[in-house]
């Protein structure tokens, strides 16, 4: 009766355990692919060169229009919507919503992105709207989602909700392996070797 009792229990825990291993493992397939190989690309980011392109542009903005930059917004706060409506249309260039950085002589918008950097500026006295746009490649690119940076919100959360699946795959393979341990002899010095290789080279190679 017990053996026949933990017969049940061995197939519910593998049932399920087999059933949000390959969940796991279907969300996180492409996505482990992705930072598999922009690990390789950073990790070689010194061989692998780039050649950024750099695009500049310049307006001069009405005087009408830079009559409503004379007072200092709040830290952060966007241009006013009739002066991002006319870069949009003259520089062709969205700063909807962008954070200024305001100083005696210029308005200031950074806007970097994944893969390349932007800013535009605003003289206070004379008008002159300069952008430069900076794009390093398709590599760069994907480098910079690897890390999250200047990516939004949106991308953050996928990058936890995809760690999350990450870490299920992970440690739903670990109680499978456990559970096949006993007719696979190799698998827990595997497993060992596997936590010993980084060990070793952080402790002989790192410093």
């Amino acid at each position: 009766m017990r053996e026949t009792t933990d017969r049940h229990r061995r197939a519910f825990w593998l049932k399920h355990l087999h059933q949000w291993h390959w969940i796991s493992s279907a969300l996180c397939l492409l996505g482990l692919l992705a930072f598999a190989f922009t690990g390789f690309t950073l990790n070689h980011a010194a061989q692998i060169e780039a050649s950024p392109k750099v695009e500049h542009r310049s307006e001069r903005l009405p005087a009408g229009l830079l009559a409503e930059l004379t007072t200092p917004a709040a830290k952060g706060e966007p241009v006013p919507a009739t002066v991002a409506h006319w870069i949009a249309k003259h520089l062709d260039v969205d700063v909807t919503g962008a954070a200024t950085e305001w100083s005696e002589d210029e308005v200031y918008l950074a806007m970097p992105r994944p893969g390349g950097d932007a800013w535009l500026s605003i003289a206070r006295d004379s008008g002159e709207v300069e952008y430069e746009s900076t794009d390093r490649g398709w590599i760069s690119y994907l480098n910079d989602l690897h890390k999250g940076r200047n990516a939004g919100a949106v991308w953050r959360w996928f990058i936890d909700i995809f760690a999350l699946a990450c870490l299920v795959f992970s440690i739903t393979g670990l109680f499978l392996l456990k559970m096949h341990a006993a007719r696979r002899g190799a698998t827990w010095p595997m497993v060992a070797l596997g936590l010993v290789i980084p060990l070793v080279l952080a402790l002989i190679f790192i410093h």
